[in-house]
Formats: C-alpha cells, structure tokens, sequence
C-alpha cells in the first residue's frame, strides 16, 4: 500500500467521522459528504490509471458525475432549508410538517 492511498484512505475516514460527528449543521455535513467523494474519486482514479485498462476509465467520470449531481441537491437542499426556517440547523426540521 503506497503512502498517497493510505493518506487518502484516511481522508475518507476522517470525512466519514466528520459526516457522523457534525450532523447539527446542514452545511458541515455536506462538506463533508464532498470531501468523501473527492478522496474516493482520487483513489478510483489512480486504480484507474494503475490498472491500464481501457474498459474502467469510465469509472472515475460517473463518480465525478454523481459527485456534481450531489452537490447540486446538497446545495439546493441548503437555500431551500436556509429560506424556509431561516437557519441551516438540522435538529430544526419537522419531517411532520413538510
């Protein structure tokens, strides 16, 4: 195991304990959430790149793809939370009155 895969294995874990430990904020979790796909998209990347195979490049683009879909929803999830009860805090939201 080279040293960048272990430093980026541990970005995914230390985003991943951000993800659970900061769940007060919208905002935090969600940068979160992108710093998991950016290190998972770097270390799919470099398999990638590794492996020399034609049939796998495509990989890296889709997680990049859902990784941009994400942070449109996160995004627009945000503003629309942030508008509605004027604060991004999670324990704030009722399911009940959607």
């Amino acid at each position: 195991m080279t040293s960048a895969f272990l430093n980026l294995t541990l970005a995914f874990i230390i985003s991943l304990a951000g993800t659970l430990t900061f769940r007060s904020h919208l905002m935090s979790t969600l940068l979160c959430l992108e710093g998991m796909m950016l290190s998972l998209f770097i270390m799919i990347s470099t398999a990638t790149l590794n492996s020399n195979s034609m049939v796998s490049l495509s990989i890296p683009v889709t997680i990049m793809v859902f990784a941009a879909c994400e942070a449109a929803v996160g995004l627009a999830l945000l503003v629309k939370v942030s508008n509605t009860y004027g604060t991004d805090y999670v324990n704030n939201l009722n399911l009940l009155q959607c």
